[in-house]
């Protein structure tokens, strides 16, 4: 019976995917990366890069120590998932720069500072070393989207009311005065700030439902 309760009460590999999207967001819940969150979400491509280059790190890191966790020593851990990650930020960083030199130009440092970012050495340290490979793939993979839908939704806001456009193209009148602002840090501040406002009063609605 209680076996019975236990399965049924455990969760399942697309519980860990929903979680990073919605119940654990990174970015709206955890409030975690905050230092390229608010740094290159100036505009809608350099958030969607930005957010894809941190997913492709997140799931090839998570997938590799949740394959060697019973290999690595405790007592290294930290240095040998610092050593994975940077691997493939490494390998992110070129790729991102043979696709195209002024989006490489554009991310500047904050490609490599992936390395530090908190969220992927958290989530191989209290998830994908103590779980089987396909749950810590789906983990990763939840977080990843979930921060790429954080760092495009600041994105998007930033772009339209500080330059008229979308994903480089504009879609606003040339009449309308661009709040340039939104394009500089504090931009990043204020829009970060409504949208945690939007997502808590909306979590807060359904709670009470």
């Amino acid at each position: 019976m209680n076996n019975e309760i236990t399965k049924a009460t455990a969760p399942t590999t697309t519980d860990e995917f929903i979680k990073g999207l919605w119940k654990e967001n990174p970015v709206f819940v955890q409030v975690l990366g905050m230092c390229p969150v608010l740094a290159v979400s100036n505009t809608a491509v350099n958030a969607l890069a930005m957010g894809l280059a941190t997913a492709f790190v997140l799931i090839m890191s998570n997938s590799l120590v949740s394959m060697l966790r019973n290999f690595i020593p405790k007592e290294v851990r930290i240095a040998s998932y610092i050593l994975i990650i940077a691997t493939f930020v490494t390998m992110i960083d070129y790729a991102i720069q043979a696709i195209s030199v002024d989006l490489h130009k554009n991310l500047g440092a904050f490609i490599s500072l992936i390395v530090v970012n908190c969220l992927i050495l958290s989530r191989a340290e209290a998830f994908a070393s103590k779980n089987t490979l396909t749950k810590s793939i789906m983990d990763a993979l939840g977080m990843g989207l979930g921060f790429t839908l954080g760092l495009v939704s600041l994105g998007v806001v930033r772009e339209i009311l500080g330059s008229g456009s979308i994903f480089g193209i504009a879609i606003l009148p040339d009449t309308f005065q661009e709040w340039v602002i939104m394009i500089l840090p504090a931009g990043g501040f204020f829009t970060l700030a409504a949208w945690l406002l939007v997502f808590n009063l909306y979590k807060q609605k359904r709670n009470a439902l």
